[in-house]
């Protein structure tokens, strides 16, 4: 596990003493995300801190790697167009309807450069199932999916980063213990929680920047694409297992916006301040322990991913992903009854 820590570490460093430069480039190009209606922030805060998330995870896997596979130079490239996408809706605050293209503008360049799933497996029979013609639409869903789910997560001081890098974690330990501890799937996974993690000390409460879209589209696109990669070199789905647990809290608090603004009769595009942090905020936690609590859920969902990836097949493996998967959702379910799932006044805004 030498070659994952020391990865993570270069990743955190350069993250870390990259980010301040890059929150004084936003003032200077006004990248600045002024306080509205349904903020939590009270002044106003440089975005644009995905750029040093990025930067750092690129620098990284090259530094590391020395010269990337084919494949990895495809998650690069790609990453960057989702990167450059995030930055343009930063800049010039595009329409929902011309962020989703461009999401499936760079999902569709990034499968069909050959990073897509060809299979998945039957977790009660062990079996195999080939996806055929279906393995480039599912593809490019997962990766438009994962992409609008961490956008959707951005809500909180630190909220976003702290889930991503989590999961990239929890994205580490599978692929080390499944046998890929030799390919650009642990670099890649071990970079990007260590860069996403650098970010921390300069975004969690109070901020002194945020990743913005430019680091939500990107992270999003990276966690979708490494754990692509990393079902192509192993011999069941435990790679795409892994975030879609981890991420299950966003994932959730996702399908209820939808359900919330469908209900409402507006469009799923249509900002409102029904997120399951908002009501955290609105039942009394303070904006750490909003966030604490959802890192805390997210770090539990992300063991039980782990865990699932041990016990992959039968009965074992639907008591692990209720008892250890489900618990943690219900709790916050609980805490918010009532909330989540009302309407909130919906805005025009960025999220």
């Amino acid at each position: 596990m030498l070659l994952p820590l020391l990865t993570f570490s270069l990743a955190f460093i350069v993250t870390y003493g990259l980010t301040p430069l890059v929150g004084k480039l936003a003032r200077r190009v006004g990248a600045v995300a002024i306080p509205v209606d349904r903020s939590v922030h009270t002044h106003p805060v440089p975005h644009l801190g995905g750029m040093a998330i990025f930067a750092s995870f690129a620098l990284t896997v090259v530094l590391v790697e020395g010269w990337p596979d084919d494949r990895t130079l495809t998650i690069l490239g790609c990453g960057f167009l989702a990167l450059a996408l995030g930055a343009v809706d930063d800049l010039k605050d595009i329409s929902p309807t011309s962020k989703l293209l461009g999401q499936i503008l760079v999902a569709s360049l990034v499968v069909g450069l050959g990073v897509r799933v060809h299979f998945i497996s039957n977790p009660f029979t062990g079996g195999i199932v080939y996806l055929g013609d279906w393995s480039y639409l599912l593809s490019v869903l997962w990766v438009v999916a994962v992409m609008n789910v961490v956008n959707l997560a951005d809500g909180l001081d630190g909220l976003a980063a702290g889930i991503c890098a989590i999961a990239a974690l929890a994205a580490l330990f599978v692929a080390a213990r499944t046998g890929v501890t030799t390919t650009s799937v642990v670099v890649s996974a071990a970079a990007l929680a260590g860069a996403t993690a650098g970010f921390l000390p300069h975004n969690f409460n109070p901020a002194k920047i945020f990743m913005g879209d430019t680091g939500s589209m990107f992270l999003g696109f990276a966690l979708a694409a490494i754990s692509v990669e990393g079902a192509l070199k192993q011999t069941t789905t435990v790679a795409l297992l892994v975030p879609m647990i981890a991420l299950a809290l966003p994932i959730t608090d996702t399908a209820l916006a939808i359900v919330r603004r469908l209900r409402a009769k507006r469009s799923i595009g249509q900002a409102d301040k029904g997120h399951i942090h908002h009501r955290l905020l609105d039942i009394g936690l303070s904006q750490r322990k909003a966030v604490l609590l959802m890192w805390g859920v997210t770090a539990w969902m992300a063991l039980s991913a782990v865990i699932l990836s041990e016990v992959r097949e039968g009965v074992g493996f639907i008591v692990v992903a209720c008892l250890a998967g489900l618990g943690p959702l219900a709790f916050l379910g609980l805490l918010t009854t009532g909330s989540i799932a009302s309407s909130g006044q919906g805005k025009n805004l960025p999220k």
